[in-house]
């Protein structure tokens, strides 16, 4: 009897890959997708890294398939963004071992800057898109969309969402299939895309959209449940979940491709049952093409086109009912917060004592924004920040930045940070820039970069040297400050801003919650001494909390001793003791 295991969906994504035989991963870490390459490093078989970003990381999958063997390359929605200068491109090219895109899209914004949906961007790269609606099928689809490539010459992308990436699901599983590897044969007509080369791939690949489109309507993956006609559904992914169980006596036409979609199987379909909904998250994607076939559907004017969908929403909109027994009891707010310790909460704290804005990225940090501590001002995308300061310094002068940094964290530095840095430096900008180094990549959990020493797959490997790395751009003015140093971070901050050149502060303070991080300290209030002032309780540490009669309390089992409080107090309220 064949093994079975409960696994998320992106366990069973990894599990995919090793049993289709794919011999090379590649990723750079972002939520919902990082667990996928977190769990294919553990199958010796498969080579995973973490790349400094997905454009190289979509660029070493490419070079793997060019040379014969399967690759899988894995990244959250806005990473597409990045990776899609590649994507577009191999789209014409085509492969020769299977090729892989795993694209975790993120409904709900738990985790994002928006709910962009890789359909879209798959519809524009002329890319297939493939959807599993559970952890079995992220597993089968996974394998199947090597198979799909090989067969018909193309990348293809396996779409997921956050509820299936983090949602457990028994999945049996397989061996491993070892594909020999494909011969490599020059051909430069194929994989050189020249314009005079890509007019004629051009021809291709549409030519191959037409036929997955044909094929479809016999893939296994795209079925009809036929069961009370008077109401069908076309749905696919999570939300094919959400109408089996709020409405379990409809019709379904379950997709597992949706792009391009099976016009047969749709026209069929539409034609026996008697009122058609389309229930897609995110953009009508299906919805607009089925429209344009003539076809009768009922879509985004019954279903938001905002958020995270559920089998309550879908209730409501189509049968009026609600199946929420009870009114929830109103919980006060829980807004994310910088941990007990956290070394940024000490930067912000001098920043927004100095009342300077700040120019913000894509990190943990990006929670500076937030009350108490109000300092970044903007978050657009991975890098962003110091080219925002750039742009602005460029637009207003030199003196309208003098109370602006940019704030970016070391790995998001590695990832796009140091192309903005380089520009500022070429370009003759002038700014400083907070380059927050916490030894990793801690919004996603925890994973290793270019920075840190450390590969996906644990291997020591030399360290980038980011002072050396800015020195090496030619800026003179580059400091290293340990990050809880409030002195010395106020001095280099009031130093470097008043520059009329680009400089670069390096705080350097390890996340507190990397493992093997022991904490000796703990603060404790004294109560005696406490004025009431409330300083200690400016910068936000969830640690600390005001008693009944205005003084402090500090809760020792949240406390990570950092002695922020401790250096904020002028009254030597608060101590800092060996626990």
């Amino acid at each position: 009897m064949a093994e079975k295991k409960i696994m998320l969906g992106n366990e069973a994504i990894a599990r995919g890959a090793y049993e289709a035989g794919v011999k090379v991963s590649a990723a750079y870490p972002g939520t919902p997708s990082t667990e996928i390459s977190e769990n294919i490093v553990k199958y010796p078989e498969i080579y995973a890294e973490w790349s400094p970003n997905e454009k190289v990381a979509m660029e070493v999958a490419i070079g793997a398939s060019i040379s014969g063997v399967r690759a899988l390359v894995s990244m959250k929605h806005v990473g597409v963004n990045v990776a899609s200068d590649p994507l577009y491109t191999i789209s014409y090219a085509g492969v020769n071992g299977g090729l892989v895109l795993v694209a975790a899209d993120d409904p709900g914004l738990y985790s994002s800057q928006n709910e962009q949906d890789t359909r879209c961007v798959a519809r524009a790269a002329l890319v297939p898109v493939i959807e599993p609606s559970d952890s079995a099928e992220a597993k089968e689809f996974t394998k199947l969309a090597f198979e799909i490539s090989e067969k018909y010459d193309t990348p293809v992308i396996v779409r997921t969402t956050t509820r299936l990436s983090h949602s457990q699901g028994v999945v049996e599983l397989c061996d491993r299939a070892e594909p020999a590897d494909k011969p490599y044969e020059r051909n430069p007509a194929k994989y050189v895309m020249m314009p005079g080369n890509a007019k004629g791939r051009h021809v291709y690949v549409e030519q191959r959209m037409k036929k997955l489109s044909e094929d479809g309507a016999d893939f296994a993956i795209n079925r009809a449940e036929y069961r009370d006609t008077s109401i069908g559904f076309i749905t696919s992914g999570i939300p094919y979940q959400y109408v089996r169980e709020a409405c379990p006596d409809a019709s379904v036409l379950k997709l597992g491709m949706v792009y391009p979609l099976p016009k047969k199987l749709i026209e069929e379909f539409a034609s026996k049952v008697e009122k058609l909904y389309i229930f897609e998250e995110l953009e009508p994607v299906i919805e607009e093409q089925v429209r344009a076939w003539g076809i009768d559907v009922i879509g985004k004017e019954a279903f938001t086109v905002q958020g995270e969908y559920s089998a309550n929403l879908l209730r409501r909109a189509v049968t009026g009912e609600d199946m929420c027994l009870t009114q929830a009891e109103k919980v006060p707010a829980r807004p994310p917060i910088l941990c007990p310790g956290c070394p940024h909460r000490s930067v912000f704290s001098v920043l927004n004592k100095l009342k300077i804005h700040a120019a913000g990225d894509i990190g943990c940090y990006t929670l500076g924004a937030v009350a108490p501590l109000n300092v970044i001002d903007t978050t657009v995308c991975m890098g962003a920040s110091i080219s925002t300061l750039h742009g602005m310094e460029k637009a207003k002068g030199k003196d309208y930045i003098k109370n602006w940094v940019a704030v970016i964290g070391d790995s998001t530095f590695m990832h796009t940070g140091v192309n903005s840095l380089m520009n500022m430096v070429y370009n003759q900008g002038t700014g400083t820039v907070l380059i927050l180094d916490n030894s990793t990549t801690g919004m996603t959990g925890h994973q290793d970069h270019a920075a840190t020493g450390k590969t996906l797959m644990g291997e020591v490997v030399p360290a980038i040297n980011i002072y050396h790395l800015c020195k090496a751009m030619g800026i003179e003015h580059v400091q290293e400050i340990d990050a809880v140093d409030l002195k010395e971070l106020e001095r280099a901050i009031k130093e470097e801003t008043k520059r009329d050149a680009v400089s670069v502060i390096i705080t350097k303070s390890p996340c507190v919650l990397l493992k093997g991080n022991v904490f000796p300290n703990v603060c404790r209030p004294v109560p005696e001494k406490c004025k009431k002032c409330g300083a200690c309780l400016r910068p936000g540490c969830p640690a600390l909390t005001k008693n009944a009669d205005g003084t402090i309390a500090i809760d020792e089992t949240m406390c990570n001793g950092c002695g922020l409080c401790q250096k904020l107090c002028a009254f030597d309220a608060i101590a800092c003791e060996k626990r």
